[in-house]
């Protein structure tokens, strides 16, 4: 299609709660877990602040064709109910296209539904059947990580640099991560941005469950996004993020899990990894003095 302007509607059926599709839209972790169209695609985030004012800049990459730049700026978040953001999409420095994009969302219990309307104004040819195609396919990758996705929250009576102090910090993490009745072996640790933790969880009974967590994503203070894997350099087990919020006093901790299966996700519901998980938090609220 020619250059000019269209208005495109997208509308998704998600099988997972309202503040997991929510998370899955708006995390960056979660976000770019999902946010290539095609496997041929990769995406790489230079900057991820998901606030009103905050921005995201990201760049498309495919093998043998010049980079995709898109600027993405956040007008207006709605928790669990609506976002509009502006995005200026650009290549080798030529703007191809800009768009007004508004989502608002809805559910209850384990369905919701996300409709997403996406005001486009293009500058280059075939924008439109861009447009159509990618944030298509983006927004079917949103739905099935949203069903992928365990989402465990709790506020903690306590400042939030002091929760973060708490988690983020060699010598206090291991010894509150994981359940109750758990511990943990650390072979090496170093927490920031590019570092890692090679470590046993050991159980109750004694059994050790080998585990390295990789830092990918720190902002200090609010949030950190990291990758699990089963045992140092085995198979990716999730992406995950933890964020750290002001809230009633306290600090909303929300940590979130996308299992690299469906498979995985199930099995982890069918253990108790929730219960499991919130009893992780339950530890961390502990460390800190709070009840």
């Amino acid at each position: 299609m020619s250059e000019g302007f269209a208005t495109l509607s997208f509308e998704r059926q998600v099988a997972a709660p309202l503040a997991t599709v929510w998370a899955a839209w708006t995390a960056p972790a979660a976000r770019a877990v999902w946010a290539a169209p095609a496997p041929s695609v990769t995406v790489e985030y230079l900057e991820a602040d998901t606030r009103v004012g905050g921005h995201e800049v990201s760049l498309c990459k495919v093998e043998g064709q010049p980079d995709t730049r898109c600027e993405a700026g956040w007008l207006v978040l709605q928790p669990m109910r609506c976002s509009v953001n502006s995005e200026v999409v650009s290549s080798e420095g030529v703007t191809q296209s800009a768009a007004l994009v508004t989502a608002s969302f809805s559910g209850a219990g384990e369905q919701s539904q996300m409709v997403v309307t996406v005001q486009l104004a293009s500058l280059a040819k075939d924008m439109e059947d861009g447009y159509l195609r990618g944030f298509g396919a983006g927004l079917d990758n949103l739905a099935s990580v949203a069903e992928r996705t365990m989402l465990l929250q709790r506020v903690i009576k306590a400042p939030r640099d002091i929760v973060w102090s708490a988690w983020f910090n060699p010598e206090s993490l291991p010894k509150w991560w994981g359940p109750d009745g758990f511990s943990c072996r650390t072979q090496r640790i170093d927490l920031r941005e590019g570092g890692e933790w090679v470590f046993d969880m050991i159980g109750p009974d004694g059994t050790a469950y080998p585990n390295h967590h990789l830092y990918g994503d720190v902002r200090d203070g609010e949030r950190i996004g990291y990758t699990l894997l089963w045992g140092e350099n085995g198979p990716k087990h999730a992406d995950a993020w933890v964020s750290f919020e002001d809230e009633d006093a306290g600090t909303k901790v929300t940590l979130g899990m996308v299992f690299s299966s469906a498979a995985e996700f199930q099995q982890a519901r069918g253990f108790g990894a929730v219960e499991l998980g919130l009893q992780t938090l339950g530890k961390l609220a502990r460390v800190v003095g709070a009840p």
